[in-house]
Parts: C-alpha cells; structure tokens; sequence
C-alpha cells in the first residue's frame, strides 16, 4: 500500500491534520512502501519537555518512565502535551518500503538519527532500559516509522553514538545562527552554556568575526566560569532569562550601552520573550529556538514595547544543518571536549 509522504494516513485524531498537530496517531509498526521501519535504541527528548516532565515528577524516574509510556501510548509518539515538542532518536533500519529503495542511498542495518521531531514520529516502546536525566536521554526497545518526507542521517564514523546525537538533537540552532550572523554584529545569546546554546556561541563568535561581539547569558556561576574559559563569547552575564528588565540592563551595560543586532533563545523553560526582543534594535533579529517560547507572547510583546524586530521561531531544519554541527566539533577540539565530558 502506498500512502501519504507526509503521513497523513496515519492520522487518527482529529481528521484533517497533519501527524505533528494530531492529538492522536497510528504506531502499527506495519509499514507501507514509502515509510521506513526503525529499531530505535535512544530517544533524545527535547530539553523543554524533559525539563518539563522531570519538574512535574520531582525528579523521581519511575514517574518520568511511566510519563513517558503513558505518552507515547496515548498518542502513538512522544510530543509532550504541556509543550508540544518531542525531540530525536537514533536506531537502525530494519525494513525500506518498496518505492523508497530506489529513491535513498539508506539501507537496512545502516545506524541513522532522524532529523524531525518525535511529535510527528510513529513510535511504539517494549521497554524503557534507563534514564538519563542529566542528558535528557532513554534508552528503548522499540520501533519508530520515517514519513518519506522525513530526514535522517547515517552516524558519522569520526564520532561516538553519544557525541553525534547529543550534537543532531539541536543540530538546526547553530546551523540557523550561521546565516543569521553577519560579521561585526553584536550578538546576544540567551542559555548560552547549554547543548544548543554553546554550539550557538561558537557559531556566533565565528560568523561575527573578531570586531563582532558575543554575550552569553547562564544562570549558574559554574556555567559563566565555563563559558568564558571557551572564548566563545566576550562576555558571560549571569541573570535569571524570566527577568525582562534584569537580562536588559545588564546586557546592555556588557554590549557599551547599544542594543544588539540578534538575540539568539536556547533557554528550556517559559517566560523569556521579552528578555530576548528587549534587548535588539529596531530592525534586528530575535531567534527562538527554545521550544518553550509562547509565539503570542513574543509577537504581543514586542507590538508592546514599540519593537520592529523580525521574529524567527525556530525551525529545526535548515539545508545542511547536520553537516554544519557536527563540522563545529571537527573544528573545534575544545567544543569536542566539552560534549564527550557531557554526553559520551
């Protein structure tokens, strides 16, 4: 049976939708000619859902095991309901519809991370083996289906599982930071010591070049000293993201009293749009890839405070966006330490 690329055919709630925006999917691990059957090993949840997940179950795995399965089985994928996003998974393929073989260079047995989001992805788990909270990592048995609109990358051989997932989980933030920073801007980058935000710093501090200028923002006094051992950023403000007026008096005192060109979002909890608009200029650019950023929030607010801003929600692909993260590790052995000292 041929279907949709997209998967709409495996939408069962409600009609009309697309798989992400469903309430309610197909896992029946029984592919048609254009899908790809999946024998998943880990999912990497996106960092606002764990985040989530683990504040509601105060930490304690059996309840974020349980969330997780109740989820997942409930839905047919892993999107978080509070925050509507899933995350990746890497595993191996175990069966290509008829029509797609002669359309990929994939084969069975080839070790492959998904490129889009488990909040569209089929998935069914036999068993979750371990919880890693510090990584926001589960270890599986189970299957997972990949649309044929779907994307995927084999694992690179230069790099760990680990290393490579951790890097393609957020692979599409500093992949769209390399065309949004143009050299000589000011750049303010707000959870910038985090996964997605320290490959966002190096990217940043690349692209603006020596004359540009970095700022990072954390929230620990451990990530400042962190951030500013890298060089990444010329700066390291530490203040609470949820504090609009805070992150904009101090930025603005650590950038010479200007405004800045881009802001960039990579924090994980809610409550940060006006710290990211406040502090650009007019005509500047503000980048949310934090998955919990409120569009209306952002848009209200920057109608609000008078702010022409251009406003980019993170889309988690863009051309070549694998490549250009994991190049940031072969670039730099320092970034390369850092995630093997965290992830592998």
């Amino acid at each position: 049976m041929e279907s949709s690329k997209y998967g709409i055919h495996r939408v069962i709630e409600p009609k009309g939708t697309l798989p992400q925006a469903a309430l309610k999917i197909s896992n029946d691990m029984k592919i048609t000619n254009n899908e790809i059957l999946i024998d998943v090993q880990a999912l990497n949840i996106d960092s606002a859902s764990f985040t989530q997940i683990e504040k509601a179950s105060n930490g304690d795995l059996e309840t974020i095991k349980n969330t997780i399965l109740s989820i997942v089985n409930e839905r047919g994928k892993m999107q978080n309901p509070v925050t509507g996003s899933g995350g990746m998974l890497i595993g191996t393929i175990k069966e290509i519809g008829e029509t797609l073989i002669s359309k990929t260079d994939l084969k069975v047995g080839d070790k492959i991370a998904t490129l889009v989001s488990l909040s569209l992805t089929p998935l069914k788990i036999d068993k979750i083996k371990r919880i890693y909270t510090e990584i926001d990592r589960v270890e599986i048995e189970g299957s997972a289906i990949l649309f044929e609109s779907g994307i995927c990358t084999k694992l690179p051989k230069d790099l760990s599982e680990n290393l490579a997932l951790a890097v393609l989980d957020v692979a599409g933030a500093p992949a769209q930071v390399s065309k949004l920073v143009s050299p000589n801007e000011s750049v303010l980058i707000l959870g910038a010591f985090g996964k997605s935000g320290i490959l966002c710093s190096y990217e940043a501090k690349k692209r603006a070049g020596k004359n540009g200028r970095v700022v990072g923002v954390v929230a620990c006094e451990s990530d400042k000293n962190g951030l500013l051992e890298t060089g990444f950023c010329d700066e390291v403000i530490l203040a609470d993201a949820t504090n609009c007026i805070e992150i904009l008096d101090a930025s603005l005192k650590a950038n010479n009293g200007k405004e800045y060109d881009i802001a960039i979002n990579c924090v994980n909890v809610s409550n940060t749009e006006m710290s990211t608009i406040l502090p650009v200029r007019d005509e500047g650019t503000a980048y949310f890839f934090s998955m919990a950023t409120s569009f209306t929030k952002a848009a209200l607010g920057a109608e609000g405070v008078s702010k022409d801003v251009k406003l980019y929600i993170g889309n988690g692909y863009t051309k070549g966006h694998a490549e250009i993260a994991l190049n940031e590790l072969r670039e730099s052995k320092l970034l390369k330490k850092i995630f093997e000292k965290r992830y592998s």
